[in-house]
């Protein structure tokens, strides 16, 4: 993580305080037009290294800065009645507005002088930028009201300079220390993110990596899955789903370069590895949506910096009346928001639970929107696991008679700080029963705890890194080598033993409200401690304060002390 390399913090802190000196105050805003920034040099850097690559293997590649470049206002439009001579003019007409995109690269317009460099990034590159993908495209569609609002030629200057000292020291830290380079600009976004003032307002908190690499190894999504993020943010699970796919397939292909990263996961964000098929079906099915304008936006260019060129994230809310999908996916991995409400007459009406609150609203949607034989990895508040109101038991009644409830790891409460110390939980669930379906026997047979106690990473506010993966690596094997025969036997939790199953007509009984926290049924360890007797710890402190002496001498000692514990040895006798 980030805190390990001081280096790039400080870079990244003199970013943050270009910005906030040079009249962008607002982190948000901020964070917008660094991001822009990123995507330009990521985008050069990658096309320029496939160019490479093509070369190198004698294969064709057609560069996003090859050729001319006609801003979408200047482009010749066909009338009907326009005759040919007609629309040739207006072909020659649209040459004098034509740009070369070579000019329009990172590496040629950091050259320019300040005022010069201003002018061209805003009147030129960024309406290309918002452009990429064509005019049809979603990409495009979510950039058209995006605005390049960096005001002064000098922070721009300043800014260009600073990313580019950021990615040498990212390449640097990428080939001294193995990580991969996509993971380490990951937590130069991470860190950015955690900048912004308005997290943890409604919930919305930044989910660890580490934590969505572990619940893509728990849910385990193949090439040809539909997957979803109902509440995407910067997109972080789609594309931690992304990459855990692309590492399966390099594994199957025989990779063998492929090394864990600190946190003991091993992934790969290269799919040059795949055929354009299997890379059109992957990019084909991920799909992301968020209520927030501003992260929609970050969150395509985030999936498009690791490869994903044409992503399929909205705006939209999943919880309103305005969304009708319903059995669509075969993955979902998301961590919604937390503790928010909505009003109650937005609430789509195929959501049956009668609450306004958005973490049971968001679960139960999870459930509404998988495919018969989905599966889902929540992050959610462990409130959700027991809290006694009737919404709560209503979809905990859901999540074990409708559906296959697989596993509840509890994580500690530190694991989501600097935002906040909430306690959460993950849950893994495949959907059995659909919404309109009679259940004429429960989905679930058994449900596996686990007692998250270290993530790799200190709980506190630095969240530094520890030696070890913690549980993370232990999580997933006993998970995928779970066995009811014999899991269920032993519930005492210890430093060596943090997991056990329970069947599910335990977690249904009359009395329990479908209970799901582990603290219900773990058994704790009573330990007998047999103490000295009083005589003896007596003495002990007698000898303590005058040494070695007999006890015919020990009434004549003045101390005070002494005094006081040989008559409370007189009164014990």
């Amino acid at each position: 993580m980030l805190q390990n390399n001081p280096e790039l913090k400080s870079k990244i802190d003199q970013l943050w305080n270009k910005f906030w000196s040079g009249g962008i105050s607002n982190p948000l805003t901020a964070i917008e037009q660094i991001t822009y920034l990123l995507f330009m040099k990521r985008l050069d850097e990658i096309d320029q290294k496939k160019q490479a690559d093509a070369e190198w293997n004698d294969e064709p590649y057609t560069s996003k800065f090859e050729g001319q470049w006609i801003p979408p206002e200047y482009r010749a439009r066909k009338d009907d009645s326009d005759t040919d001579d007609e629309w040739q003019k207006k072909l020659e007409d649209e040459k004098r507005y034509a740009i070369d995109k070579g000019n329009l690269r990172w590496s040629e317009f950091k050259r320019m002088q300040a005022e010069d460099m201003l002018q061209h990034v805003q009147n030129k590159v960024f309406p290309f930028l918002k452009d990429l993908n064509g005019g049809e495209s979603n990409f495009t569609h979510h950039m058209r009201n995006a605005v390049f609002i960096i005001p002064k030629p000098a922070l721009l200057v300043e800014a260009v300079k600073t990313i580019d000292e950021i990615f040498v020291i990212m390449e640097k830290d990428s080939q001294e220390k193995g990580q991969a380079f996509q993971d380490i600009q990951g937590d130069v976004y991470e860190f950015l993110l955690s900048e912004i003032a308005s997290a943890g307002k409604n919930g919305q908190f930044r989910t660890p990596r580490h934590i969505i690499k572990l619940v893509a190894d728990l849910v385990q999504p193949k090439l040809g899955d539909k997957i979803a993020d109902p509440a995407c943010g910067s997109g972080g699970f789609l594309l931690g789903a992304y990459q855990y796919i692309i590492t399966d397939l390099a594994k199957k292909a025989g990779a063998k370069d492929l090394t864990p990263d600190e946190d003991g996961f091993t992934r790969t964000s290269i799919a040059a590895g795949l055929t354009e098929n299997a890379q059109n079906i992957l990019q084909a099915t991920l799909h992301g949506y968020d209520i927030d304008a501003t992260m929609v936006r970050l969150g395509l260019m985030n999936l498009m910096m690791h490869g994903v060129n044409e992503p399929n994230i909205d705006y939209k809310d999943t919880l309103s009346k305005s969304y009708l999908e319903e059995t669509e996916y075969n993955i979902i991995m998301a961590n919604p928001p937390f503790t928010g409400s909505i009003d109650k007459g937005d609430i789509n009406e195929n959501l049956t639970l009668s609450t306004t609150k958005t973490e049971l609203l968001f679960v139960e949607n999870i459930y509404r929107l998988l495919k018969k034989g989905g599966t889902a990895g929540v992050v959610i508040p462990q409130g959700v696991l027991f809290s006694s109101g009737k919404a709560f038991v209503e979809l905990r009644k859901i999540l074990v008679d409708r559906c296959d409830l697989k596993a509840v790891v509890t994580l500690p409460s530190g694991v989501f700080k600097p935002y906040a110390g909430v306690s959460t939980a993950i849950l893994l669930f495949t959907k059995v029963w659909g919404t309109k379906d009679t259940v004429t026997e429960p989905a679930t047979k058994h449900t596996w705890f686990y007692e998250m106690t270290a993530d790799g990473y200190s709980l506190d506010d630095k969240r530094a890194k520890q030696e070890g993966y913690g549980d993370l690596q232990e999580i997933i094997t006993k998970y995928h080598t779970r066995n009811a025969e014999t899991d269920c036997e032993d519930r005492i939790i210890s430093d060596t033993h943090k997991c056990f199953m329970v069947p599910r007509d335990e977690i249904a009984s009359d009395d329990n409200n479908y209970d799901l926290s582990l603290s219900r049924y773990k058994q704790d360890i009573f330990e007998i401690v047999e103490y000295e007797k009083p005589d003896i710890i007596l003495n002990r402190l007698i000898k303590a304060e005058v040494g070695d002496i007999e006890d015919s001498e020990l009434n004549k000692i003045e101390s005070g002390i002494v005094r006081e514990l040989l008559e409370l040895k007189g009164m014990i006798g």
